[in-house]
């Protein structure tokens, strides 16, 4: 892989989805102001739940956690071109870090007319395998930040070289991550060995880990010691292979053939 180039990575929170009950601006503005309080400092939201609606939340989610803390917005490809631009302007003066899957993964042109229509950064890849299907979204320069799975776009190896690409575009790489703590851990290896986006500098920009805070009982139960955050920051697992070590008991009571 190269040798790490860090031992600790920033890390956003994912979480913020909607709730059978309660008023959205409301619950999402204070589970927001829970993670800014954690020390987290970006956090992304879901939306494609309306433009109207995901206007107010955006709002609402901006004002709970102030200037200083950075907000994403993924609409998990619920919108057209036309709807996912109209969006994008309305929320644009929130100083919006990217937004993610604005429409289907497979409309590069779609991703192309969202990306120069808006100032907001676009971002998508979770749902795209391997360098090569990669290519086309890479090459025709669709997103600002290319996000492949590590877990399903074909491991370590082939995710060093789709983020080689993708650097090669001058287009960021934020790994999409979800699932297991194994998930985690080797994002986690992945993060440690890839560039700054930035020059050298006093202060470079550096790709960030997606860090799920939902309820999830299968991604801290699979590993021996949960990888944990202090203040938004993820240490870098070192033990041999991915660095984890895995809870055996638990990949039995997980079996679903008992």
């Amino acid at each position: 892989m190269g040798g790490p180039l860090r031992t600790e990575v920033n890390a956003y929170a994912t979480g913020l989805y909607r709730r059978k009950q309660g008023r959205p601006e409301e619950y999402l503005a204070e589970e927001a102001a829970s993670y800014a309080a954690e020390g987290f400092k970006a956090v992304k939201l879901k939306v494609g739940f309306g433009i109207d609606d995901d206007v107010r939340a955006t709002r609402a989610v901006r004002d709970a956690i102030g200037p200083d803390v950075g907000l994403m917005i993924d609409a998990n490809h619920a919108y057209d071109v036309v709807a996912a631009i109209r969006l994008g302007r309305k929320v644009e003066d929130l100083d919006i870090g990217w937004f993610e899957e604005p429409v289907p993964p497979e409309d590069i042109a779609g991703h192309c007319k969202v990306r120069a229509a808006l100032a907001i950064p676009v971002a998508s890849g979770e749902c795209e395998f391997t360098r090569f299907g990669f290519r086309e979204m890479i090459a025709s320069q669709a997103v600002d930040y290319i996000q492949p799975d590590t877990c399903s776009a074909g491991g370590l190896s082939e995710c060093k070289k789709i983020a080689d690409m993708a650097s090669a575009y001058g287009i960021r790489y934020a790994p999409h991550v979800w699932g297991s703590g194994i998930a985690i851990a080797a994002s986690l290896q992945l993060l440690a060995v890839l560039p700054s986006f930035t020059p050298p500098s006093l202060n470079p920009i550096e790709p960030m880990l997606e860090f799920d805070r939902t309820e999830h009982p299968v991604r801290k139960a699979l590993l021996a010691t949960p990888i944990e955050h202090q203040s938004g920051v993820v240490t870098v697992p070192s033990g041999p292979g991915l660095g984890v070590e895995i809870d055996r008991d638990a990949l039995d009571r997980f079996d679903p053939g008992d």
